[in-house]
């Protein structure tokens, strides 16, 4: 038995190291190590051996193991040594490489991490919530009437179980209330969704910066210094701006802003909506809530919104909002890293 060990050890480590290729090596695997290999017969000859001799033989069988695995691993890493280099001879080191591409921030991402910045100064924290949503967050919740054009079917996109994918991110201040008590100042950025024709200056899904300030004493001189301080820090302390009244079901007073800056041409451009949150938003929440923290005699807020897209269309010039979401690589790669 001793003497069919060294003979086997001494065979399997000859065949592991004549092997010129991984399928020959695999062979000597097979043929040593294999349920019928070699290695394996000799084991299972260990039940006819005698007990005095068993333990002596046995130690004998696990270095044989041990011989032809490290000689198995030994003969791989120079089979893959021998590759690699064969591989690199072919290589011409004279060759000019491959040039790397630097990639750039995509415009609308550097405007909404700008944005983001200015408002972090101002105390606001960052809110999200979810693009499916359910239509007492998206209209019910923002004192929208049950005949809205907003809620037809043919603005908006509905799923069959009766939700909908969020038309604005307002819907994230309702639930930024639903869970939090005053005071509240949060930023909503985040995709929104709307039935509009795809063209020059439209797109289904855009991307969309909506603001809240709840608090005791909030008044219209707190949204007016606000916005005001956010588009000055945006656009240069030259912008000019102007508040025209308007309507929203959710706000009163509500106000639609103008802006004027030479970053976009030097012309009046309709930038935002905003106004003090109307009473009847807060009566609804605090049904919701069961409870009075949001209860229109003791607090009052600010809401405010714009879309980012045709924001970063106008500051970067361009006469196409669908060149900003084609991912031409031409186009992206005109603005800096």
């Amino acid at each position: 038995m001793e003497d069919r060990i060294a003979a086997l050890q001494t065979e399997a480590v000859a065949a592991i190291e004549s092997a010129t290729d991984r399928k020959s090596l695999d062979a000597a695997r097979v043929t040593h190590l294999g349920k019928s290999g070699g290695i394996t017969r000799l084991s299972e000859g260990m039940r006819d051996v005698s007990k005095d001799d068993r333990p002596r033989l046995g130690k004998l069988l696990n270095e044989l193991r041990q011989a032809v695995n490290a000689a198995l691993e030994a003969r791989e890493l120079a089979l893959a040594t021998e590759s690699d280099a064969a591989a690199l001879a072919a290589l011409d080191i004279t060759l000019p490489g491959t040039r790397s591409e630097t990639g750039s921030i995509h415009p609308l991402t550097h405007l909404l991490d700008k944005a983001v910045g200015i408002f972090r100064r101002l105390g606001f924290v960052l809110a999200d919530g979810p693009d499916i949503e359910t239509e007492w967050h998206c209209f019910d919740a923002l004192n929208t009437p049950a005949d809205h054009p907003a809620r037809n079917e043919q603005d908006t996109f509905y799923l069959p179980d009766g939700r909908l994918l969020r038309t604005h991110t307002s819907s994230v201040q309702v639930r930024v209330m639903e869970s939090q008590a005053p005071p509240v100042r949060i930023i909503a950025p985040g995709a929104a969704y709307r039935r509009d024709e795809v063209d020059a200056t439209h797109l289904a899904q855009f991307t969309q910066m909506e603001g809240l300030y709840v608090d005791r004493q909030v008044s219209v001189a707190d949204l007016k210094g606000t916005l005001e301080y956010f588009f000055r820090e945006l656009f240069g302390p030259e912008t000019e701006i102007r508040f025209r009244p308007h309507f929203f079901p959710f706000t009163e007073p509500s106000y639609e802003i103008d802006i004027r800056a030479q970053a976009l041409g030097g012309k009046w451009m309709e930038l935002a909506g905003c106004g003090m949150v109307d009473p009847a938003v807060f009566e609804g929440i605090c049904q919701k809530r069961g409870d009075r923290v949001f209860d229109p005699e003791e607090v009052t807020g600010f809401a405010f919104g714009f879309g980012l897209d045709r924001l970063a269309m106008n500051l970067i010039q361009i006469p196409d909002i669908r060149m900003l979401v084609e991912n031409d690589l031409r186009f992206l790669q005109q603005f800096p890293a």
